[in-house]
């Protein structure tokens, strides 16, 4: 039996996300072409007959502005902390040095394999020489090609994982496939439909916090407040009308009650917290 801990990192908007789930078979960790999507260290469980992993995306990598931004770097290193395998994820298509100065800077112990995302956007030539200029890094146990949106190269992925797994029983029992509360996914693809609908300031300075969470005999009552930092960013979550967070409330729904696979009855409301990104206390209560 094998088992252990698999942890993937890279900048934002590397594909982190997206390779998770691809390599889980399922949607796990919420998605959008704006950086910094992912805040929480998300892990996730893939249980077979003679291995356990256990995934973690991280947030992208940045240089901290507010305490928000210090809470998702912590998610970072502690992720550099228990990892047996890393996933050093990097767009083929973007810079070279960028991804390299971030894995260098890494340090890590654990073996690591350097992920060419996107793979199906170059040609052969530039796919060679960008795996031969990280096959030749200290930090780099070898290179796989995917391409994680398409789900190509998975496969042949997993199997290069298993090689560097260590022995072990698993550490979670059970089919469960994270240690996260069910109400933790809601909140976030509550927050992917923010990202999705609004314009680009208005994810940054919004999170979501579920109130309630209530099973009843024929649907799941779900209320959730959209926390942002201004009465005008109020209005525009708002819209004229209250037509943008009907929208949000129907689009994330739908996600919602295909994930839990029960009807839902989901209620959001808008509430004003100046500087909450910088709030200790605030921060700890909305889960970061």
């Amino acid at each position: 039996m094998k088992s252990g801990f698999v942890n993937i990192f890279g900048k934002p908007n590397a594909g982190k996300s997206t390779l998770l789930n691809a390599l889980m078979g399922e949607k796990m960790a919420i998605v959008s072409h704006k950086v910094q999507t992912t805040r929480h260290r998300i892990k996730t469980i893939l249980t077979e007959k003679d291995y356990q992993i256990i995934f973690s995306d991280t947030p992208g990598i940045i240089e901290p502005k507010y305490k928000l931004h210090e809470k998702m770097m912590d998610a970072v290193r502690g992720s550099l902390e228990d990892a047996d395998v890393a996933l050093l994820i990097t767009d083929v298509r973007e810079n070279i040095d960028e991804s390299h100065a971030i894995f260098s800077a890494l340090k890590l112990k654990a073996p690591a394999i350097v992920i060419l995302n996107k793979a199906d956007t170059v040609n052969n030539e530039q796919l060679k020489s960008t795996a031969k200029f990280f096959e030749q890094q200290p930090y780099c146990k070898e290179v796989v090609a995917v391409s994680a949106l398409k789900k190509t190269g998975i496969d042949e992925l997993l199997k290069r994982i298993l090689t560097y797994l260590p022995e072990g029983e698993p550490f979670f029992e059970g089919d469960d496939m994270s240690d996260m509360p069910t109400k933790f996914f809601v909140g976030e693809m509550i927050r992917e439909k923010i990202f999705l609908l609004y314009g680009d300031e208005i994810p940054y300075h919004t999170t979501v916090l579920v109130q309630e969470f209530k099973e009843k005999t024929t649907l799941i009552k779900i209320a959730a407040d959209i926390i942002v930092q201004r009465e005008t960013q109020k209005g525009i979550v708002l819209g004229e009308g209250g037509s943008m967070i009907k929208k949000l409330g129907t689009d994330a729904r739908k996600d919602i009650e295909e994930f839990l696979g029960r009807k839902v009855f989901l209620e959001l409301f808008v509430k004003v917290k100046p500087k909450w990104r910088d709030n200790e206390m605030q921060l700890k209560e909305y889960g970061y």
